[in-house]
């Protein structure tokens, strides 16, 4: 990550609690297309530490900040210098009863645009579009991809009157996996995700990983998925299969899918957009019964697995209980911790 530290003035702004972001609305706020924006606003939501806390898993945050002091080098507060950044910005000429909705869009392509046809759909639903120029498939995901995301979102916030419950994170083929890695580590912003022909299982060895606890029972309770992928788009419509089936294995019920008929892997058009669009707009609660009898099963398995690491541990299987341990983080990530990390301190 570039070692980039956000001036002081800078980091106390990112300390306004989001109620206070929501209001603070900068008046005559321009609206239409807005090439070339440069932010100033930073946020500890997007800053190296909390980026690890939600998105890798405990043992592998712990390792690469060991690491970090291995080669001397301290952990930068913020990856992004916002000064050297371009987000191109669309606003819709009226906002919706309650403020703008934002979608903070993921692209795989290193340049930011307004896919054709978008802008118009945009209208009709009071929906502002940010999008980060180096933010493509090839760009860092963690140093780069998703505190752009972020930090996109966060300074629309701090600029147009929002209504919190109609911030979404969108992106199209890969684009679409690191959307749906930020839907899960930030349910607190992000209250639903587009995923446009991209998508992936969580847990499984790889990511998306399961949050700390608290923000896992949050994106099962609040946050609407939306899959959109071409009829003709075998590959990523067997990937949407793969990370349906793993929303429900993890407790994930408000989830719509869709397909584009006669697409290929392709963005979708308005049409389609107008569809997503609609759905995001109608959450729906889970079923209280249902969710707690899944939150149940999920921590039967873990308090299972945790104990197979204490009964090896015990046993002098030292090596068994850490090849077990790694599994159980990659697998239940934050869920786990903190007695995963409680474990590996134990077996070192």
């Amino acid at each position: 990550m570039p070692r980039h530290r956000a001036p002081r003035r800078l980091r106390l702004l990112a300390l306004l609690p989001l109620a206070s972001v929501l209001g603070a609305a900068a008046a005559g706020a321009p609206s239409g297309l807005q090439p070339e924006v440069v932010f100033t606003d930073y946020t500890p939501l997007a800053g190296s530490a909390e980026l690890m806390r939600r998105l890798l898993s405990p043992l592998a945050a712990a390792e690469a900040q060991r690491e970090l002091e291995r080669s001397h080098q301290q952990l930068v507060a913020q990856s992004i210098d916002l000064a050297s950044e371009k987000f191109l910005l669309y606003v819709p000429p009226h906002e919706g009863a309650h403020g703008y909705g934002v979608l903070a869009f993921v692209p795989p392509w290193d340049d930011a645009r307004l896919p054709r046809g978008w802008a118009a759909v945009l209208d009709r639903y009071g929906l502002i579009f940010v999008s980060a120029a180096r933010s493509g498939n090839d760009a860092d995901v963690i140093g780069r991809r998703e505190p752009l995301a972020l930090l996109g979102a966060w300074n629309v916030m701090r600029r147009y009157p929002v209504d919190a419950g109609r911030v979404y994170v969108g992106g199209f083929s890969g684009g679409a996996r690191i959307a749906l890695r930020l839907a899960l580590g930030y349910p607190d912003l992000f209250r639903g995700a587009l995923l446009d022909a991209g998508s992936d299982p969580i847990g499984a060895g790889g990511p998306p990983l399961p949050p700390p606890r608290e923000l896992l029972w949050r994106f099962q309770e609040s946050t609407r998925l939306v899959y959109l992928t071409g009829e003709r788009d075998t590959l990523h419509l067997s990937m949407d299969s793969a990370s349906l089936e793993s929303m429900r294995e993890w407790c994930v019920f408000d989830v719509v899918a869709d397909t584009i008929p006669g697409a290929a892997h392709e963005l979708a058009g308005p049409a389609a957009l107008v569809r997503s669009l609609a759905a995001l707009a109608r959450p729906v609660a889970p079923d209280p019964g249902r969710l707690a009898a899944c939150r149940a099963r999920i921590e039967r398995q873990l308090a299972a697995q945790l104990a197979g690491v204490r009964s090896l541990a015990g046993a002098g299987r030292h090596a068994e209980a850490q090849r077990l341990l790694g599994e159980l983080d990659r697998h239940f990530g934050g869920l786990a911790a903190p007695r995963s990390l409680e474990l590996e301190a134990a077996l070192e």
